[in-house]
């Protein structure tokens, strides 16, 4: 039972002996894999594929047994059990650092100058500083042969295939919701554009009635108000020079009065600048006294740094005389005590005699003042008593006039309720026309919404058409490719077979029934052998491991691209890279092995696809 733990895209420093280095981005899975038959064990599987390459494949199967001669080599203070786990650390350090200029930590793959060896690659994780590049750990990979690459790449089809068949379902999906939703949003269109043609019917008719209607009332309303305001006019003229005659008399009086005012305005002026002068002699005595004041302040401040020189020199005779100490000590307190009572009460003394000169002062003023404006005010009430007579005259005058306004007002006030009743009624009518408005702008707005709707629904059809149309074109190249590459593969092979070993062919007719198929594209690349040469073999291609197959064993592939092809070997001596030991493929029930990279002669279990 196969688990994946990571599948990511990385990217990888590829480093061959005759290329220089290059940078790729390389596919890299790691899966745990456990077995219960016959001993429960669990291996662990690293991949590196190419997407762009679908024949870049490198396999590593680790038992626990591998683990623990990797452990021993390489210094490894982990255990098989959290293995995984630190080596996933490791490559996500290695994605975060790959977007940095300088990274930290890099992957490095180490392999030969051609595939076509199947010498095991080296994968490095690198951390770089400026004194040393440490390797952390190295795993040794081996490329995957035809059979590998095959069940790899029906992996991949069978994928494709499905991911096809979901991507057709959602489509007849959306296909079918939206010809349901365009069918619905074409009826409703229909049944709004209905109805926005009888609205705007309706409401051209009645703004039609309205317009006439108003225009008519608008006519009689202004004669109406220009009569009436031509008669208002001539009888405000009139009251108008009534008033302006009545006003010129008032204005003379008034303005006698005004000049008696201001004889009297100057009396008090004249009191004003004498009590002003007065206050400028009690300011000059203040600054006076405050200057006093500063100078006793002064006398303070020094004979209290006298009193500060005698306190040190006691204290320096305090030192001979303990017992005087604490009696002058007790005295200074009371002294000072003292000091600050008779320093309080004559200051609140003098305080208290200054305020009593100023209320003095203030109630003889004040006096004066009083006798002035009692004879001021007797002879303003005199005029005041004119005065009023006067303003009763004024308004008998005024109520006459009043009566004779408030029955132009009565008149004029029924005309404005006339005229504000057929404005409210103009009001609501234009807000009828308001409302009218709005609604056909919201039926436009919902009208062109929809729209978008349905031109965004034709957009997604025409992407997902075009998305079905590439994936049918990349499930037909990748047939087409596999077609052509196993019938050169197959022409190939039974060319070379023909003129090298004419008497293996009649001899052992088995042979070509248990063989491989070579399904590789290098066959397509490789050079043809000449015939003057004496040892016939491909020297491109790789050796392909003849083993015997069941029919269940590529669940993905049709049967067609499975036929069987004659595998050669080398008339030189025996290689450990070329000739490579047979091993069967067992069914679904049992795994297949794999040759282990770190014990050549041992035999380790594939992954499971």
């Amino acid at each position: 039972m196969a688990e994946e733990i990571f599948c990511k895209v990385v990217n990888v420093i590829l480093k061959c002996k005759d290329c220089e280095d290059r940078r790729a981005s390389i596919r890299l899975t790691v899966e745990t894999r456990s077995a219960s038959n016959p001993v429960h064990k669990k291996d662990l599987i690293v991949r590196l594929t190419d997407d762009t390459d679908p024949f870049f494949l490198y396999n590593l199967t680790i038992s626990e047994e591998d683990f623990q001669s990797l452990k021993c080599q390489q210094g490894l203070l982990v255990e098989f059990s959290s293995f995984p786990q630190r080596f996933i650390d490791l490559l996500e350090q290695c994605i975060l650092e790959q977007t940095k200029e300088v990274p930290r930590f890099l992957l490095q793959l180490e392999a030969s100058s051609s595939v076509l060896d199947r010498l095991p690659a080296s994968l490095n994780v690198i951390e770089t500083n400026p004194f040393k590049h440490l390797t952390h750990l190295s795993l040794k990979l081996l490329p995957g042969n035809d059979s590998d690459v095959k069940k790899y790449l029906a992996i991949c089809l069978k994928s494709l295939k499905t991911e096809k068949h979901m991507l057709e379902e959602k489509l007849h999906r959306t296909e079918d919701d939206l010809s349901k939703r365009l069918s619905i949003t074409q009826q409703t269109l229909a049944e709004k554009t209905k109805e926005l043609d009888g609205l705007r019917n309706e409401w051209s008719s009645h703004a039609s009635l309205l317009t006439n209607r108003h225009t008519q009332d608008v006519t009689a309303e202004r004669e109406k108000s220009l009569q009436i305001q031509s008669q208002c006019q001539i009888k405000y003229e009139q009251q108008k020079r009534e008033m302006e005659m009545a006003h010129s008399r008032a204005v003379q009086h008034l303005e006698s009065r005004v000049a008696e005012l201001e004889s009297t305005n100057k009396e008090l002026t004249e009191r004003k600048y004498k009590s002003d002068s007065a206050i400028r002699e009690l300011k000059a005595k203040l600054t006076g006294l405050e200057e006093d004041y500063h100078r006793a302040k002064q006398e303070v401040i020094s004979l209290r740094r006298e009193n500060s020189t005698l306190d040190s020199e006691c204290h320096e005779k305090e030192k001979l005389l303990n017992q005087l100490r604490t009696r002058t000590a007790v005295l200074e307190h009371e002294v000072k005590d003292k000091e600050q009572v008779v320093t309080r009460t004559t200051d609140e003394f003098e305080t208290a005699k200054e305020h009593k000169k100023k209320l003095e002062e203030s109630v003889e003023h004040k006096q004066l003042l009083i006798g002035n404006f009692e004879a001021t005010v007797k002879s303003l009430s005199e005029e005041l008593l004119k005065a009023n007579e006067i303003i009763k005259k004024l308004q008998g005058d005024m109520k006459k006039l009043m009566e004779k306004m408030k029955l132009k007002n009565a008149v004029t006030m029924q005309q404005e309720k006339l005229l504000t009743e057929k404005e409210q009624m103009l009001q609501k009518e234009t807000l009828e026309l308001d409302n009218l408005k709005r609604a056909l702008e919201q039926k436009e707005d919902e009208a062109s919404k929809l729209q978008e709707q349905l031109d965004s629904t034709a957009q997604k059809l025409d992407e997902s058409k075009q998305l079905l149309k590439t994936n049918e074109n990349v499930i037909s190249w990748l047939n087409k490719q596999l077609n052509e590459n196993k019938i050169a593969s197959v022409q190939g092979t039974a060319g070379f077979c023909d003129s090298a070993m004419p008497g293996s062919i009649s001899s052992k007719p088995s042979v070509m029934q248990n063989s491989l198929v070579r399904f590789s594209p290098l066959s397509m690349n490789s050079a043809t052998p000449s015939a003057s040469e004496p040892r016939p073999g491909p020297s491109t291609s790789t050796p392909m491991i003849p083993h015997t197959s069941d029919k269940n064993d590529a669940p993905g592939l049709d049967m067609k691209y499975l036929q069987k092809s004659i595998p050669l070997k080398a008339q030189k001596g025996h290689n450990p890279y070329n000739a490579v030991p047979t091993r069967a493929l067992l069914s679904n029930q049992v795994k297949p092995q794999t040759l282990s990279a770190y014990f050549p002669g041992q035999q380790s279990k594939l992954p499971a696809s």
